[in-house]
């Protein structure tokens, strides 16, 4: 009888120890579930921060466009009146100009020019090409502007002048092209020489 009894017993402590198990599993199921429903729903916090940014939106300002003909890096030339009688494949795009402001210019391209021994020196050669090509241009569009606003009687001795210092600059380019100095120097010599001689008709 007393068996009997220890044994009941036991199995009580035993489904009471299993139900408290139970119940302990449970709660453990059942708290994520509690906490989720605690916190906030995405939805409703994701409205409320669009809603204080878009109350907080300030106008851009915009500025003018920038100023022409080299306003910004690498647009030197981008908006600059072209000479269409040239051929298709040696057409630059040039801004016009007034005779003074071309012989003004003129003079700037003269001395860039000028400038080229440096880089005859330290045999940069495709510098020195690049910077007389650039050059070659502007005097060739610049010089036909001031010698349209010539006399008559001056208009001739101009173009012959600017026939000779366009193939000095020519045959300085090749000079570079074929990587010789002493043809370098012989022909930088004879374009500047030509480029005075035109710098003193401009006056």
């Amino acid at each position: 009888m007393a068996q009997a009894m220890a044994s009941m017993a036991g199995m009580r402590g035993s489904s009471q120890a299993v139900l408290e198990g139970s119940l302990h599993s449970t709660t453990r199921l059942i708290t994520p579930n509690t906490a989720r429903i605690a916190l906030p729903r995405p939805g409703i916090a994701s409205g409320s921060f669009v809603q204080a940014v878009l109350a907080e939106a300030k106008p851009i300002k915009i500025g003018p466009p920038p100023p022409p003909s080299g306003g910004l890096p690498g647009t030197l030339n981008s908006d600059e009146a072209r000479d269409l009688k040239l051929p298709l494949k040696d057409r630059f795009f040039l801004q016009p100009k007034t005779p003074t402001e071309a012989a003004a210019r003129v003079k700037e391209s003269a001395k860039e020019i000028k400038g080229v021994k440096s880089l005859i020196d330290k045999k940069a050669w495709p510098y020195v090409q690049n910077d007389l090509r650039l050059r070659a241009e502007y005097l060739r569009y610049d010089l036909k502007t001031v010698i349209s606003a010539k006399p008559k009687d001056e208009k001739k001795p101009l173009q012959d002048l600017t026939g000779k210092l366009l193939q000095d600059i020519s045959n300085l380019d090749h000079a570079a092209k074929i990587k010789s100095t002493p043809e370098a120097e012989k022909y930088y010599a004879e374009t500047v020489a030509t480029l005075d001689d035109v710098l003193s008709k401009l006056g």
